[in-house]
């Protein structure tokens, strides 16, 4: 929102009240600037928590936010740490809850609280961010990644789903659909920076379908119908029941190899029976491809009215190509598991990596911590072991301070 027009919010929102891995490609819409994003692998930062006091805490309609709402500050000449600054400095006028650029996503005011951003309807319903204008095409993206993110965060927090105009909405939606101002940010900024650095447009449709890839990589659920009434890989078959593909999204380019049997499946776009899927044909790829390595970042697996277990694959570390194939079609490492126990303390002499699951696995795995992230002599309770005869390493799955992670045993002072 601009400024001149941002401050003029007061007298409205005091009377009512007011934020508000990786990539899934059948959530993902074709844009380029979202394919763009999927190809870069791009991290999130954490979200730091920089409440700031004086800021009111008044509640929600319904006692806690029901969706998004996205903002731009439309100041080209300033940078996060100085729009934080001025809007605490007149948060009597407006304020929002985060700020979001290509390289943090600050939050300023509690979100169990509403903000004065959007007018006295949407103020009373939503969390809102403001996006800090960036000024290069890597740093675009990584902003609207990060605003994705943030975004499908949120909704994920407070059990909510991404649903256009509904839980996730633009101050231009917002002046559209409730009314309480007349502001169309982030509209201009997003087409600008779209036409300038990408040659192409984006808007709300892209930027929902980027926030829905967030969603699916933070553990949430999409649904996927299909008219295609035949269960896949299964005999089991039940129309009563819905049609869903939870997806889960590996960070660090985990890899397989082709069975020798594995143009006994074929290879799709997107997984199997989902919107938009249509068979590619091993024989459009390469004549042979038995044994050969291949990265896979994402798994989907199906529920419902059908069943299966797919991933998506692609054959060079950094290619733009990427395939879904049957679970059948790949061989991964192989991982034992077993019980084990233990309260080891981490190794905080060097920034050994936390995951999700063991890294290299049929799980997929994602960096979720680092060692360094907690104080020398912090305690990991162990529950369970992994070990991969491929390589020869051990794993446990450790608790520390309330979250469960994996991690390899080199990262650990065992006792």
């Amino acid at each position: 929102m601009k400024k001149w027009q941002r401050w003029t919010i007061r007298g409205i929102a005091l009377t009512a009240g007011c934020l508000g891995l990786f990539w899934s490609s059948t959530t993902a819409s074709a844009n380029a600037i979202n394919t763009y994003i999927g190809n870069q692998d791009y991290s999130t930062p954490k979200i730091k928590k920089a409440y700031q006091s004086v800021l009111p805490q008044n509640k929600y309609r319904h006692n806690k936010p029901e969706g998004v709402v996205v903002h731009e500050t439309a100041n080209p000449n300033s940078n996060i740490f100085g729009e934080i600054s001025y809007m605490t400095s007149h948060y009597n006028n407006a304020f929002v809850h985060t700020f979001v650029d290509a390289s943090n996503i600050i939050n300023i005011a509690n979100t169990k609280y509403l903000c004065w951003g959007a007018g006295p309807v949407a103020n009373q319903r939503y969390v809102q961010f403001e996006q800090v204008e960036v000024h290069s095409k890597s740093a675009f993206a990584s902003e609207l990644n990060n605003a994705a993110y943030y975004t499908a965060y949120i909704l994920k927090q407070y059990g909510l789903t991404p649903k256009r105009y509904t839980t996730v909405l633009s101050h231009h939606d917002v002046s559209n659909q409730l009314g309480g101002t007349n502001h169309t940010d982030p509209d201009g900024y997003w087409s600008t920076n779209a036409r300038k650095y990408f040659g192409t447009t984006y808007n709300m449709t892209d930027f929902v379908s980027l926030v829905k890839s967030q969603y699916a990589s933070l553990g949430g659920t999409t649904d996927n119908t299909t008219t295609d009434e035949t269960p896949d890989e299964s005999t089991q078959h039940t129309v009563a029941k819905p049609k869903t593909v939870k997806y889960y999204h590996g960070g660090n380019n985990e890899t397989a190899t082709l069975a020798n049997n594995y143009t006994n499946w074929t290879v799709y776009n997107h997984v199997k029976g989902t919107n938009g899927a249509r068979k590619i044909g091993w024989s459009n790829l390469s004549s042979d491809y038995r044994g050969a390595k291949v990265y896979v970042d994402s798994r989907g697996v199906k529920k419902g009215g059908w069943s299966g277990t797919w991933y998506r694959i692609r054959f060079s570390k950094n290619s733009g190509y990427k395939y879904w194939v049957y679970n059948k079609v790949l061989n991964f490492p192989k991982v034992s598991y077993s019980d084990a126990n233990g309260t080891p303390t981490l190794k905080t002499t060097k920034n050994y990596a936390l995951y999700n699951h063991v890294l290299n696995s049929d799980y997929l795995s994602k960096t979720m911590a680092h060692t360094q992230d907690f104080k020398a002599g912090t305690t990991a309770k162990i529950n369970k072991k992994g070990y991969k005869s491929s390589d020869g390493s051990t794993w446990y799955r450790v608790a520390v301070a309330g979250n469960t992670y994996w991690a390899k045993s080199t990262s650990l002072n065992l006792n």
